[in-house]
């Protein structure tokens, strides 16, 4: 814990350096013709004792904060599927366009309000395993289960092996272990034990994921606003580069044939598990272009520029850490990234 806490106190004095830049107008090409965010819940903040996930949420307040802020820097607010054109123009205007993973409930009850009060268009990418409840949510099953018990017994891949949770330090290498066992064996083989421990502690995998997700209903009823569009996030949420070709274009093509189902066309955007630069590789690319995706997201970080592969976009993480108007500012600078040598 103490090392994540010196972890973000680094990067927060980074983005201060970067908005000093920013402000003071220096690196201006660094913004690049504009960002892509993303988001992932979207609700009001509920404190728990062990949350290692409160990265990825924001609350509503922040939402507004972010694009008041920038509105205020300059910026067009445009639909990822527009992205492409913007790109291809000589428009010097930098645009945002807002996303949001896995489909959660909230980004129907709290997100889309806010977008709506400023007429900004977002895309929700969505796991068709969520939809339907084939598939589950592994980090949020983990961490209720971690949360709950002061102890437990789980197969690292030696045999069951008893671990001690006792405090939150305990918890948090427990998580990042199971993680890294996670990216290290089969996904599928390293959930269902997950899955088969949560279940004998009560722990319902299944039933977290129908509380947090939308199913068809309600995603029916997100599309209803205009400004909001469904793209494809794979079927089981797995890591694509591990798969075989055929397993990781099936993914592909059946979470947009998912999609189309509650639409009614297929959508032309497709964001990647996980998203990282070992999650997805150059073979996934010529996949999301062979089936027709005009764009295709990663979670690697930087700004957009004329020469960037649409198949493999850059998104900035508004994350549940940085919730200050200064870091929006600073992130969608791109001088963050430039100082640390990302694209």
């Amino acid at each position: 814990m103490l090392r994540q806490a010196v972890k973000r106190s680094a990067i927060a004095a980074g983005l201060r350096a970067a908005g000093l830049l920013h402000a003071g107008g220096l690196m201006r090409a660094a913004r690049g013709r504009g960002a892509i965010f993303t988001l992932h819940h979207v609700r009001p903040k509920q404190p728990r004792a062990f949350d290692p996930n409160a990265h990825l949420e924001i609350t509503p307040q922040f939402l507004d904060i972010a694009i008041t802020t920038l509105k205020r820097d300059g910026y067009r607010f445009i639909a990822l599927d527009a992205l492409p054109a913007h790109l291809a123009s000589d428009d010097p205007q930098p645009v945002a366009v807002f996303t949001l993973d896995d489909g959660y409930r909230n980004n129907l009850d709290y997100a889309a309000p806010v977008f709506s009060s400023h007429g900004v268009p977002f895309t929700v990418f969505v796991a068709g395993g969520f939809i339907d409840r084939t598939h589950t949510l592994w980090w949020e099953t983990l961490a209720d289960l971690l949360e709950q018990r002061s102890s437990l017994t789980f197969d690292f891949g030696a045999g069951d092996e008893p671990v001690t949770l006792d405090s939150l330090q305990q918890k948090q290498a427990v998580f990042d272990r199971f993680a890294t066992l996670l990216h290290s064996i089969d996904e599928a083989t390293a959930i269902d034990r997950m899955n088969q421990t949560a279940q004998a502690s009560g722990v319902d995998a299944i039933g977290i994921t129908a509380a947090l997700t939308l199913d068809e209903t309600g995603l029916k009823t997100l599309v209803e606003n205009p400004l909001a569009s469904l793209g494809a996030h794979t079927i089981s949420h797995r890591s694509v580069t591990r798969l075989s070709d055929e397993t990781a274009q099936a993914e592909m093509d059946l979470s947009a044939r998912r999609v189309e189902q509650i639409t009614g066309y297929r959508p032309k955007s497709l964001a990647y598990p996980y998203g990282f630069a070992t999650a997805v590789s150059a073979r996934d690319h010529r996949l999301a272009n062979d089936l027709g995706f005009s764009t295709a997201v990663t979670t690697q970080p930087g700004t957009l520029s004329d020469a960037v592969n649409t198949a493999a976009l850059p998104r900035i993480s508004l994350n549940g850490h940085f919730q200050k108007a200064g870091y929006v500012s600073a992130l969608a600078s791109g001088i963050a990234f430039k100082l640390m040598g990302a694209r």
